[in-house]
């Protein structure tokens, strides 16, 4: 029989913090911060969409602060460089219109008040229930040195260059919005070669396609793209379609949790349907999502896997989850329920017991709302941290 290597080709996006559901992330992100900042116990599901000058906010909020939703609207869109009415959209001119209700008090009394709580469990001061039924994944693997998968890794990177070119005033032509997409081969499940990428970027008017194609080639594809992978055969797709002038929201609507799939593996992990932004950690879309990655890196970082994914189930006002998943794809160096009962030994995933663990109800959150929730080497988050891995090489023994 011919062993003849695994050939793949897995592509992944991502998107600049001006693209129209990014910024409505970000204003999310940026009131769910703001409540955090006076109120550490405020409860947030915020969302927004925007359009040609317009900014719409709705949603749940229940806190002891004062928010200044317009401000915060407005000062985020002037931060992200929406700060030119001729856009079609800008932070000085925009409408602003809110709908605010306060969170239920069917779900504020299950978060507060945990099922094995009102069952008569031992209460430990964290049984506190899931502010939501829902399925959340984490994945790591060994594509890179921060354990992510290199499509999306690379794809990140490629999007906030971009941004920084454009305010460093390196870039002369772009504006805020704009795309990446980097296509990876792979062989044996090894990155070896960056087969296509693709750069769409806001540009203004006055530029010619060539002066964009060079200021992307010079100030974003040379600082990001690792020169073992990227050489004369990558194909290299800038503006494909030969002008983007209009973009933003008055190119197309944006509405929080659209990119979901850019904020954590561009399609090489699972993702469980729900958005993380705007929401409060009670919420496990957001606070699970961010535990299932932790355990899955730290498995890997422990050597126990060269790829791990993490599936975590919950029940609305429930603590435990309801059902702990683990999938290696065969590269487990122990068995997988093996693996299951060290995660279960080992990690406390009750929502409040992962709020106290990685101190979640503080304002960290507008920093992860572009560029990707996970994986992040430009900013420090705590469940990016590998400091369970010695731990569970022990646990590993032992069985």
């Amino acid at each position: 029989m011919i062993n003849m290597a695994r050939k793949m080709f897995f592509s992944s996006e991502s998107v600049t913090e001006g693209h129209p559901d990014k910024v409505c992330d970000q204003i999310s992100d940026a009131i769910l911060d703001a409540a955090l900042t006076d109120d550490p116990n405020a409860r947030v599901a915020c969302e927004v969409m925007v359009s040609t000058g317009l900014v719409f906010v709705a949603g749940e909020i229940t806190t002891t602060s004062y928010i200044d939703i317009p401000q915060v609207v407005r000062n985020t869109i002037q931060e992200i460089g929406y700060t030119d009415h001729r856009l079609g959209f800008d932070s000085d001119s925009c409408a602003v219109l809110t709908s605010i209700d306060e969170q239920s008090p069917d779900i504020a009394q299950g978060v507060a008040q945990g099922y094995e709580k009102r069952m008569g469990e031992a209460d430990d001061g964290l049984s506190g229930g899931a502010g939501d039924q829902g399925i959340m994944f984490g994945f790591a693997n060994k594509d890179t040195p921060e354990l992510m998968p290199l499509p999306i890794s690379l794809a990140h990177k490629l999007a906030k260059q971009l941004a920084v070119a454009r305010k460093t005033g390196q870039a002369k032509t772009f504006l805020p919005d704009g795309k990446s997409q980097v296509t990876i081969e792979y062989e044996d499940d090894r990155p070896v070669h960056i087969d296509t990428v693709v750069i769409s970027t806001q540009h203004r008017e006055s530029s010619s396609l060539e002066e964009v194609e060079q200021e992307v080639l010079e100030y974003v594809l040379k600082p990001v793209l690792p020169a073992g992978l990227y050489d004369e055969k990558t194909r290299i797709l800038i503006n494909p379609t030969g002008r983007f002038v209009i973009g933003g929201p008055e190119g197309d609507t944006g509405v929080t949790g659209r990119k979901i799939v850019v904020d954590t593996y561009g399609g090489f992990g699972k993702h469980g349907g729900g958005a993380l932004s705007g929401k409060d950690p009670t919420k496990v879309d957001r606070s699970a999502t961010y535990a299932a990655r932790y355990v899955a890196k730290n498995i890997v970082a422990a050597g126990l896997a060269d790829s791990c994914e993490v599936q975590l189930a919950y029940a609305i006002g429930v603590a435990k989850p309801v059902s702990i998943f683990v999938d290696t794809f065969g590269t487990n160096k122990i068995a997988e329920q093996d693996l299951e009962k060290i995660v279960r030994e080992n990690f406390d995933l009750r929502p409040q017991a992962i709020i106290k663990d990685f101190d979640l109800l503080k304002p960290i959150y507008k920093q992860t709302a572009a560029y990707g929730h996970l994986g992040r080497t430009d900013i420090e988050l705590p469940w990016e941290k590998t400091d369970k891995a010695d731990q569970l090489k022990i646990a590993a023994q032992k069985l």
